[in-house]
C-alpha cells in the first residue's frame, strides 16, 4: 500500500450543513454539564481553616482547576473529534493490486546489479514485489519466477504471503545475460493449461485456466520477444532503474602475438562509456595478481536526443556510446608463457564519473602455453601433401602421424580414432567404411565423400572453372584459386548447415558441415590420383601454387584447434563451454574462480560440456584425477546490452508494445474505518475510567 505525501490530502463531506451544526453543539453541551457538576454545596467548617480555605477558593474558582480531575471530559471531547474526522472520510489518491491471480517475473541478470536505485536494482525489484504481496487479499494467489538467460520457477501459485516473501528474499544476483522468452514461456505454461512452460520441451507444471496479471520487474535490457502468445496473461511492465544512470564498461579484452616483436605479447581492450557525462578512468593490468602496467583513459560523454512517446511525453533517446581502445605490450617470460593470468581493472579518477555497474569493471585473459594439434594423415602416397605438413612452420603447430589407408581398419587405430586421440584426421583418397567408424575429431576429406547422412556427390566434371571463395572463413582466408588448373572435380552437396568455401561453375568443390560436436571439410577433387595399377598422376597444379601450403596451414590451424598460446577460450556468464581433453578420460574436473569443483563427464563425441559458468574469472581444468591443470578458460561479461544500463521505456512482446508503468491501478485509499475503530476503542476506555474512578 502506498502512503500519502501529506496527511488527509483528500476528504469527503458526509453530513449536510445542519448536521455539522448539531455536531458542533455537542462539545459545549458536555462542558456545560461538567460545570453544573462542579457547583459548590454549603458546608460548615471550623473557623481555624477559614483563611486557608478562602485562599484555596481563589484556585478552585479557576476554570482549568475545575477541570483538573476530569479525565472523562477530555476523553469524551476526543471521542467527538474522532467522530467528526471520521465523518469527513479522510483519504488520499493511492494504488491497489490488479486482479486476484498474479505472476511476478523478477529480472536477476547482470544489469540488475546496477546501484543507481536500491542498493541495487534487484533489491529495488524485490522490495516492490514484496509491497505487492502485502496487498494481496484473502483468496488471491501468486507465483514467483526469476530469470536471466534461464528462468527459475521459485514458487508456484500460493496464497501464503509469508512464503512468497521468503522466496523473493532468496533470489540472488547473477552475471548472466537476459532472455525474457524462457521466463514468459514458463509463466504461460503455468497459467495456460496445455502449454508447456519450458522451451526445452520439459513441462514445468500446469494451473487452472484463469486469467492472471503478469508483472515484469526489469530494466528492460533485453531483446524483443518473438513467437509468443500471452494467452490468459495480462502483461504489466514495471520499469526498474533511473534515467540519470551511467556506466563505464570493459566490453572486450584479449591477447595476441606482437606482429614485429616475437619477444612481446600484446593485450588489447575496448572500453565504452554508456553515461551522459565524460569519464576519466585508470586501466590497470595485473599479471598473476601483480600490477604490470596502468594507463589513463578519457572517454567523452555519450550523446542523446529527446523524443516524444505516444502520449506526447518527453523521452531520452541515448545515442551510440563513446569508445576508447587501449593496448599493453608485455615481455614474453617463462612465467607469462606458463598460463599467465591477466586481469584488467578500471576505476574512475573523478568524483563525478557515473559508473553504477561493478560487474563489467574487471576482465580476464590467459596466455596459454602453446599446444600443437595432433594430426593423422591417411594417404596411399602424396608427396605434396606430406611436404606441406612437414615444413618447419607446420611442425610448430602440429605433430604429424602418417598411415596407409589399409591401417584404418586396425583395432588399435580404430580405438585411437574413437577415443579422440587426434585433433584432426586427413583422409587423402580414402574414407571410413561406415559412418560409425568416423573419428571423434574434425576431418578433412580430399577427393572422397564421407559416408555421413546428407553428403552426396554429383558426376565428375572435367576442368571445373573457379568462380568464388569465402574469404571470411578461416579455412579459405588468403587462398587464391584463380590460376589453379584441375583435371577432374566432383561437385558436392552437403547436409543441412553446410557452408560452401570454394565455388566453381559446376558446383561447390570445397565445403564444410557440422557433425555433432565436430566438423567435416570435404575437397571435391584429388591432389594426386591413383589408378588400379597403383600409379600416381597429378590431378591439379595447385601444389605448385603459393596458395596450397596456405590452404594446408589453414586446415591444420582451424580443424586441428591449434592453441597458439596467445589467448585462452572465453565465454559469457551462464553460457556452456565445450572442452576437449589432451588424452581420453572419463571426466574432467573444472574449478571455478570461487574454488568450487565440478566433475564433467565425457560426451559421446569425446567432448565435455560445462555449463556452470556463473562467475566471472578464470576456470582451471584438470583431466581425470590428475593434479596438474591441463587447460584454462575465462568467463567475462562482454555484453553491451547488459552494460548499457539505461532503462527501457517499453517491452516488445510479439509486436505488442508494453509501456513501462506502475504495477498497480489508481484507487482512493481511505482510513475512516480505522478511525471509527479507534473511536470505539476510546469509548471502551472511557467506560473503564468511569467504572474504576481513575483521575489525573
Amino acid at each position: 500500500m502506498s502512503f500519502p505525501p501529506i496527511l488527509f490530502a483528500d476528504i469527503i463531506n458526509s453530513l449536510p450543513l445542519w448536521g455539522w451544526g448539531l455536531l458542533a453543539l455537542i462539545p459545549p453541551a458536555i462542558l456545560a454539564l461538567y460545570f453544573l457538576k462542579l457547583k459548590r454545596q454549603p458546608l460548615a467548617v471550623p473557623s481555624t481553616y477559614l483563611w486557608s480555605r478562602t485562599i484555596e477558593d481563589l484556585h478552585v474558582n479557576s476554570l482549568w482547576q475545575r477541570l483538573r480531575q476530569s479525565l472523562l471530559l477530555l476523553l469524551q471531547l476526543l471521542l467527538i473529534v474522532l467522530l467528526a474526522i471520521t465523518l469527513l472520510r479522510p483519504g488520499w489518491k493511492g494504488t491497489e493490486l490488479i486482479g486476484h491471480r498474479f505472476i511476478f517475473l523478477i529480472d536477476k541478470s547482470a544489469s540488475m546489479g546496477a546501484s543507481d536505485v536500491g542498493p541495487t536494482r534487484l533489491d529495488e525489484a524485490k522490495k516492490q514485489v514484496k509491497g505487492l504481496i502485502e496487498q494481496m487479499q484473502t483468496g488471491d494467489q501468486a507465483m514467483i519466477i526469476s530469470f536471466s538467460n534461464r528462468a527459475t520457477p521459485d514458487q508456484s501459485y500460493t496464497g501464503d504471503r509469508k512464503l512468497l516473501r521468503t522466496k523473493v528474499d532468496l533470489i540472488s544476483q547473477t552475471n548472466h545475460t537476459t532472455d525474457l522468452n524462457e521466463a514468459l514461456r514458463a509463466a504461460s505454461g503455468l497459467a495456460n493449461p496445455g502449454q508447456s512452460g519450458d522451451p526445452s520441451k520439459g513441462d514445468v507444471g500446469f494451473a487452472e485456466a484463469m486469467p492472471a496479471t503478469l508483472y515484469i520487474f526489469t530494466d528492460g535490457k533485453l531483446a524483443s520477444v518473438k513467437n509468443f502468445q500471452v494467452g490468459n496473461l495480462e502483461p504489466v511492465f514495471q520499469k526498474i532503474g533511473s534515467e540519470t544512470c551511467g556506466n563505464v564498461a570493459i566490453v572486450a579484452f584479449s591477447t595476441g602475438h606482437h606482429p614485429d616483436k616475437p619477444e612481446k605479447v600484446e593485450a588489447f581492450a575496448r572500453i565504452e562509456n554508456f553515461g551522459f557525462k565524460p569519464a576519466t578512468m585508470e586501466a590497470s593490468l595485473y599479471i598473476n595478481g601483480t600490477l604490470a602496467d596502468a594507463q589513463k583513459v578519457t572517454l567523452p560523454a555519450r550523446q542523446f536526443k529527446v523524443g516524444k512517446n505516444a502520449a506526447g511525453d518527453d523521452e531520452i533517446l541515448p545515442q551510440v556510446p563513446t569508445i576508447a581502445g587501449i593496448k599493453f605490450e608485455l615481455t614474453r617470460t617463462a612465467e607469462l608463457e606458463k598460463d599467465g593470468i591477466l586481469r584488467l581493472e578500471i576505476k574512475s579518477l573523478g568524483t563525478d564519473v557515473e559508473d553504477y555497474l561493478p560487474a563489467d569493471n574487471k576482465a580476464y585473459a590467459v596466455v596459454s602455453a602453446p599446444r600443437p594439434a595432433r594430426v593423422l594423415l591417411a594417404t596411399p602416397g602424396n608427396d605434396a601433401l606430406m611436404l606441406a605438413l612437414s615444413t618447419s612452420e607446420s611442425q610448430k603447430i602440429a605433430t604429424l602421424s602418417i598411415i596407409e589407408p589399409a591401417k584404418l581398419t586396425d583395432k588399435d587405430i580404430q580405438k585411437q580414432l574413437q577415443d579422440g586421440a587426434f585433433d584432426l584426421v586427413i583422409y587423402d583418397q580414402c574414407a571410413p567404411a561406415a559412418e560409425k567408424e568416423m573419428p571423434a575429431c574434425n576431418t578433412l576429406f580430399i577427393g572422397r565423400i564421407p559416408l555421413v547422412a546428407g553428403w552426396s556427390a554429383k558426376p565428375k566434371e572435367v576442368n571445373p572453372i573457379f568462380t568464388d571463395a569465402d574469404q571470411v572463413h578461416p579455412l579459405t582466408q588468403l587462398v587464391r584459386m584463380n590460376n589453379v588448373l584441375i583435371v577432374e572435380g566432383t561437385p558436392l552437396k552437403g547436409p543441412p548447415g553446410t557452408s560452401v568455401l570454394l565455388d566453381f561453375a559446376e558446383g561447390p568443390l570445397y565445403a564444410i558441415a557440422p557433425r555433432g560436436g565436430f566438423e567435416d571439410a570435404v575437397l571435391g577433387f584429388e591432389i594426386y590420383s591413383t589408378n588400379n595399377e597403383g600409379e600416381h598422376a597429378a590431378n591439379t597444379d595447385w601444389m605448385r601454387q603459393r596458395s596450397f601450403p596456405v590452404f594446408m596451414m589453414n586446415a591444420v590451424r582451424y580443424l586441428g584447434g591449434v592453441k597458439s598460446g596467445a589467448n585462452a577460450p572465453t565465454t559469457r556468464p551462464g553460457m556452456p563451454v565445450t572442452l576437449r581433453a589432451e588424452i581420453p578420460v572419463k571426466t574432467l574436473l573444472v574449478q571455478a574462480p570461487r574454488g568450487d569443483g565440478f566433475e564433467v563427464p565425457r560426451e559421446t563425441q569425446n567432448t565435455y560440456v560445462f555449463g556452470k559458468t556463473d562467475d566471472i574469472g578464470v576456470y582451471d581444468v584438470r583431466e581425470g584425477t590428475g593434479a596438474k591443470v591441463s587447460q584454462k578458460f575465462v568467463v567475462n561479461l562482454f555484453d553491451e546490452q547488459e552494460c548499457d544500463i539505461f532503462p527501457a521505456y517499453r517491452l516488445d512482446i510479439q509486436h505488442d508494445v508494453v509501456e513501462a508503468t506502475v504495477s498497480k491501478q489508481s484507487a482512493r485509499q481511505e482510513i475512516w474505518k480505522w478511525l471509527l475503530l479507534g473511536a470505539v476503542g476510546l469509548l471502551i476506555f472511557e467506560w473503564y475510567i468511569y467504572n474504576k474512578r481513575v483521575y489525573l
